[in-house]
């Protein structure tokens, strides 16, 4: 079994040394690199690019540089997905993001988790655990995601949380761990003012 498939597999394997695993991430990396580089306001030659680093991408996703990226093609995002500026994912394994996924700007997706031994840590050994995001999801600033996570439709991800265990649909979570803090209810649809003539 090759490194590649034994973190696709959820085992340990050598994310540090790998001869195919250093080419695949030197390639994601030029590639963000080059997206980092190009004008803002290019948004086709940043389509272009991103069509190259992602695994599938959807209608309209947008990604503000700085984004990197360590794979690519484990990262999968739908229709309108938008990623503010800083967005890391460290894709190890399959990160997938639903339509309409929103994410405020210094945001990390890692499916990365280190040997908590330090002989297998030091031989670069890891794991990668996938993440899933759901439909019509807001991740706030600043937000961390940790592997093995499901994010469900619908919720919002307040700025700072860290996420290290599954969140439901239709809530607002927010903390370190981050925690369901209330279900989203049709009065939200007030809470922000609405302009009437």
């Amino acid at each position: 079994m090759t490194e590649k498939e034994k973190a696709q597999a959820g085992y340990l394997y050598n994310a540090n040394y790998d001869e195919e695993i250093i080419a695949d991430i030197d390639r994601c990396n030029d590639l963000c690199f080059e997206l980092n580089q190009l004008k803002p306001s290019d948004r086709e030659s940043q389509r272009k690019i991103l069509r190259k680093i992602f695994g599938s991408m959807g209608e309209q996703a947008v990604v503000k540089p700085p984004f990197w990226c360590d794979y690519g093609y484990n990262t999968f995002v739908g229709d309108y997905f938008f990623a503010n500026h800083n967005c890391q994912i460290l894709d190890g394994t399959k990160v997938t993001f639903g339509d309409y996924v929103f994410i405020a700007p210094n945001c990390t997706f890692t499916t990365a988790e280190h040997a908590l031994d330090a002989r297998q840590r030091n031989e670069g050994l890891e794991v990668a655990l996938p993440i899933t995001v759901g439909n019509n999801v807001w991740i706030g600033a600043g937000v961390i995601v940790l592997g093995g996570v499901t994010i469900g439709d619908n919720t919002v991800i307040g700025a700072g949380s860290v996420v290290t265990h599954d969140i439901p649909s239709n809530v607002i979570a927010v903390g370190v761990p981050c925690k369901v803090l209330r279900e989203i209810t049709e009065e939200d649809k007030n809470y922000y003012p609405t302009y009437k003539e």
